[in-house]
């Protein structure tokens, strides 16, 4: 049973070199193994003279949960450790399972307690990592996946501490039996309709006696595959660096070409991963380096998945957040007025404009005429200042290479009924400011819709 302390003390001496002394969140369910995180927390945090306190998420899932937060309250004042309870309202979402959704409501309002290099721990330990595995395992998952959960990993301004990920159960019980603890036991931890619930108790016990290291080997598999994760990352991102395009959101196709689709794959995800987009399918990455990758340079071909959306343009591939393909809305905003010195929020980007001297759109056009913004509408002309003759806008948005499927969203910005800007890209003649008077730099930033 000294194993929960050994662990304890293993997992979290790095935090014994912080310039400042973090706050250690304790998640608290009241079960016996949050109550044994809870327990040897509070003896580890005042010999360490680090601050300890609780946390308790009421998702207001059972017809007890009322007691259970009270259950909590008490046994977190016995040892004098602070206890926030957080109430949650989880309701269904279509297409999603009710576990999942509560348990990132859960770890969503425990992300926002943390200060910067706040720990929040979870008691999860040895079995629970082999059943993760399984999980992963039977879901088809690669090696990230099959890595389960790791002990340590940021978490909002802080870190994510599993700090008895590597204790068996039977420590747990010990250390709780030993010491006389006190625990609630959820009784849809016996529901075998679960499926982590149904390895835990159909599947893990005919393991342990035909192998009883069960639980510990494949919690050693799990660190070998994390390590192995770690290395496709390193490797993904120095070839991601060679792969960068101009700008954050786009990729070269030819760099991509240059690698074997394994190494492209990687690449793929850990740039899709950095945009901040939802992962996409083992499928949607096949379907980008098919359909994309070696479609010709004026391919209009995308791939879809669950909320983003990846596309070609010449020899560059972006990625962003699905467009709704709803131009409902965004038809009403075709032409409205606009003050430049407030921004201005279009369903498909927000305008701004700071005022300036010497560049920009002249001032004295604005105080003559007023702005109006439109969407394209087909067969707009422009002459760029720094242009002798006025070309379509089409043949300019072309030379600009920015790629069609956002030339339609570009604001236009007319004063009176003359065009007077294309967004953030150029004014037209003759609004140009003169050297010595004042004018408007706009400042275009659009947005793909979910």
């Amino acid at each position: 049973m000294n194993s929960v302390l050994e662990n304890l003390n293993e997992a979290l001496k790095f935090l014994l070199d912080a310039a400042a002394p973090p706050v250690l969140w304790a998640g608290y369910s009241g079960g016996r193994d949050s109550t044994v995180l809870l327990h040897a927390l509070h003896a580890w945090g005042a010999e360490h003279g680090l601050r300890v306190q609780a946390a308790h998420v009421n998702h207001h899932l059972h017809p007890q949960a009322a007691e259970w937060a009270a259950f909590c309250a008490g046994q977190c004042a016995q040892l004098g450790i602070p206890l926030r309870i957080i109430e949650v309202d989880v309701h269904p979402l279509h297409g999603r399972s009710l576990e999942a959704h509560a348990r990132q409501l859960r770890y969503d309002a425990c992300r926002a307690l943390l200060g910067s290099g706040d720990c929040f721990l979870t008691a999860h330990h040895q079995e629970d990592q082999a059943e993760t595995l399984l999980l992963q395992l039977m879901r088809g998952s690669g090696v990230h996946g099959l890595a389960a959960m790791p002990q340590r990993t940021p978490f909002g301004p802080g870190w994510h501490v599993r700090p008895l990920l590597s204790c068996p159960r039977a420590d747990v019980i010990a250390y709780a039996r030993a010491r006389g603890l006190r625990w609630l036991d959820d009784p849809s931890n016996v529901d075998t309709s679960h499926d982590r619930n149904y390895l835990r108790h159909e599947i893990m016990p005919r393991l342990r006696q035909r192998w009883p290291a069960a639980a510990e080997v494949m919690a050693r598999a799990a660190r070998w595959q994390a390590e192995a994760a770690a290395l496709l990352d390193e490797l993904a991102a120095a070839d991601l660096t060679r792969a960068r395009g101009p700008r954050e959101e786009c990729l070269s196709v030819p760099a991509l070409c240059e690698l074997s689709p394994a190494r492209c794959a990687q690449v793929l995800r850990l740039w899709i991963k950095s945009l901040g987009l939802p992962a996409p399918y083992a499928t949607h990455l096949d379907q980008i380096q098919r359909d994309l990758l070696h479609a010709r340079r004026d391919s209009r071909a995308r791939v879809r998945w669950p909320g983003a959306e990846a596309r070609r343009h010449r020899d560059l591939l972006y990625a962003a957040r699905q467009d709704s393909g709803d131009g409902e809305e965004e038809e009403t905003l075709v032409d409205c007025p606009w003050d430049p010195s407030k921004p201005l929020q279009l369903p498909w980007g927000g305008l701004s404009a700071y005022k300036t001297k010497g560049v920009g759109l002249a001032a004295r056009h604005v105080q003559r005429h007023g702005l109006r913004v439109r969407r394209r509408q087909g067969g707009e002309v422009c002459r760029p200042a720094w242009r002798a003759h006025r070309q379509s806008l089409k043949k300019l948005l072309q030379e600009a290479d920015v790629p069609p499927w956002r030339r339609e969203h570009l604001p236009l910005i007319y004063c009176g009924e003359e065009l007077a800007a294309v967004a953030d890209l150029w004014v037209c003649h003759p609004f140009q400011t003169a050297a010595d008077e004042e004018g408007w730099v706009f400042y275009w930033e659009p947005v793909e819709k979910n």
